[in-house]
């Protein structure tokens, strides 16, 4: 099945991904893409994790999503799409039961891939894995592809991006808490791309304000969970490289890669972006 990897990795390379174990809570969007990518690279083991079901608006971008598996539990369908391309894999499958069972999962596994967008549940995921040393791979709400790769020394994503939920355990995190969790990664990424650019932004103002679901486009979201599951396969194979927790942005519209703004200069950005938000949602 593999046969064809050769010259990307070495024999010793393939067998390690082979051996290696991925936690992905979340097989919908970038966490199904991520999935799809890294059993198709050859890695042996995984636990995935979903607690909802694949439903229309899913065909639009899902990779597991098709007629088939319309109202199927997503992990499940994505476990058995998996086990159609390669059945040898190993893959626990884990439903809501996931965020209890993370002091066992996250020793287990070689990396974290982070396909799921619960804030509080995310605000869990990464207090544990940095008390495990793990790394965990993610992607922000952006319109554009994006990847940050967050070691066990690097500062939290809810203490960079100024969440209100630091200090708070996470089973009391509140809606109007994870919408602000939302506001301020929107805030972070227009103020760090050219994201407003490329989008419908009363359409993003509505999102930001916690009165539509999240956007997606088949293009944007597959690009963003190769590109995770290539820095996942990175950490596994100890390889030099790579992004860092502040992560970068894929500018396709305009063929070039958006890095973080330098402090000064974001921090004039940030109070214009702030600005601009709040007269959007008003």
């Amino acid at each position: 099945m593999t046969v064809r990897n050769r010259g990307f990795v070495t024999a010793d390379e393939q067998a390690r991904l082979r051996a290696a174990k991925i936690l992905i809570p979340g097989v919908g969007g970038m966490g199904g893409a991520a999935f799809m990518a890294l059993v198709r690279a050859g890695v042996g083991r995984f636990a995935i994790a979903d607690i909802d079901r694949f439903e229309l608006s899913n065909l639009n971008r899902q990779l597991f999503a098709t007629l088939d598996t319309i109202g199927e539990d997503k992990a499940a369908a994505a476990r058995a799409g998996a086990l159609r391309i390669n059945p040898e894999v190993e893959i626990e499958l884990l439903g809501a039961e996931w965020t209890a069972a993370l002091d066992r999962l996250i020793p287990e596994s070689d990396v974290i891939v982070n396909g799921m967008d619960d804030a509080a549940a995310g605000v869990h995921l990464y207090r544990r894995a940095q008390a495990h040393g793990r790394t965990v791979i993610d992607a922000y709400a952006s319109p554009l592809p994006s990847v940050t790769v967050v070691r066990p020394e690097d500062p939290r994503p809810e203490v960079r991006l100024r969440y209100p939920t630091v200090g708070i355990p996470w089973t009391e995190v509140t809606p109007d808490m994870r919408t602000l969790c939302l506001q301020r990664e929107i805030e972070y990424v227009l103020t760090h791309s050219s994201s407003h650019a490329h989008v419908d932004l009363d359409i993003a103002a509505e999102v930001a304000a916690g009165k539509r679901s999240r956007f997606s486009f088949a293009t944007m979201v597959t690009m963003a969970g190769t590109m995770m599951a290539e820095e996942a396969i990175r950490v596994i194979l100890g390889r030099p490289g790579g992004t860092d927790h502040r992560g970068y942005f894929f500018n396709p519209h305009r063929m070039r890669v958006e890095r973080p703004r330098a402090a000064p200069v974001a921090a004039v950005r940030g109070v214009v972006v702030r600005r601009f938000l709040r007269r959007m949602m008003a």
